[in-house]
């Protein structure tokens, strides 16, 4: 009976020993599009919190997808943090993500800013609106995307190229308030209002503004805020020389989208990953959020960074989001042909 006794206990004791190592050796694998700087504090975080070991990989968003495609099943990623709901959806449609059911994220996140079958959920916000040289343009004289066609702004407006997919998405919820003829009048007359080729960044668009190479630009917010704290002194020159407008207030709002994660379809640490995503969408994280990367707390309730603040508040377009993806081939045939560069 002793004997027995000391091999039950032996026994449990191994069994303990095994589930607190494998507790210790709990990880998640993420692939970042996403700054390493504007995710890495909130991950460290994460690991503190739980124990979990967070191993991160960042690169451009392409090709990170890219990757996850040619590594299939093999994959070591968990999670895939992008940016922009058109980006989550080509990786939807490439059957690199699995669809999970979560309540915490299920409550936490507007339906309008995940995908409807639990394959991709939004963690911040990101709003589209128009800047402009407040030296040379009075806000008065502007009101929605729709007027920059006008013919005032003939050679005033700046805007990145056609193959840029915050631009696609745009025009993707052109498509969606408006069907496709009058988007491909819309983008025909704004190409012929533009003050030069296409070329370069949001934050190019905003020195060109600034630099009186144009006078209006459609750029993401978050640029805006960076250029403010930028250690450059050009960039926050720049910077200080435009404010924002948000167009659509009389109408569907101001466009908005998403950086968003999903976990992937081959991941080894669902329920690690699964438990990362929850984390991000705390109060704590989207507080974190919301004061260093210049976007707008994904989470209803959660207070906006002062810069944010002092843009002031805004309607935003209320389209569900998973359609900017789903429109998105018909967005670039139409800026084919319309010329878009």
């Amino acid at each position: 009976m002793k004997t027995f006794i000391q091999k039950l206990y032996a026994t449990l004791a191994f069994c303990l020993m095994l589930t607190a190592s494998i507790a210790q050796a709990a990880e998640v694998n993420i692939y970042s599009a996403r700054k390493e700087d504007l995710i890495k504090p909130i991950l460290e975080k994460f690991e503190a919190n739980t124990n979990i070991k967070v191993n991160l990989i960042t690169g451009k968003a392409d090709a990170l997808l890219q990757r996850l495609i040619s590594e299939g099943k093999n994959s070591p990623a968990d999670i895939l943090i992008t940016t922009d709901a058109g980006r989550l959806h080509r990786a939807k449609n490439a059957e690199v993500l699995q669809s999970i059911q979560s309540d915490v994220l299920a409550n936490t996140i507007p339906e309008q800013y995940r995908d409807p079958a639990g394959f991709w959920y939004g963690l911040t916000l990101r709003a589209r609106p128009i800047v402009y040289a407040y030296d040379r343009v009075k806000p008065g004289q502007l009101s929605s995307y729709e007027a920059l066609t006008n013919s005032e702004w003939r050679q005033k407006v700046c805007i990145r190229s056609s193959d840029n997919i915050y631009n696609q998405s745009l025009v993707a919820s052109f498509i969606a308030h408006e069907g496709e003829q009058k988007t491909l009048s819309w983008i025909s007359a704004l190409i012929k209002n533009l003050a030069r080729p296409p070329q370069g960044g949001d934050r190019d668009q905003i020195k060109a503004v600034a630099a009186g190479q144009c006078d209006l630009a459609v750029v993401n917010t978050y640029y805006l805020g960076g250029m403010l704290t930028s250690n450059d002194e050009n960039e926050v020159a720049a910077a200080k020389k435009v404010k924002i407008f948000w167009p659509n207030q009389d109408s569907r709002g101001t466009h908005v989208n998403i950086s968003g994660a999903a976990i992937t379809a081959s991941s080894k640490n669902k329920a690690s990953a699964i438990q990362l995503l929850e984390f991000l969408v705390s109060n704590d994280a989207q507080q974190w959020y919301a004061e260093k990367n210049f976007e707008y707390p994904i989470k209803p309730g959660i207070q906006a960074s002062e810069i944010l603040k002092s843009w002031g508040e805004f309607k935003a377009d209320s389209l569900s989001l998973h359609q900017l993806g789903d429109l998105n081939a018909k967005a670039v045939m139409l800026m084919d042909q319309a010329g878009w560069k």
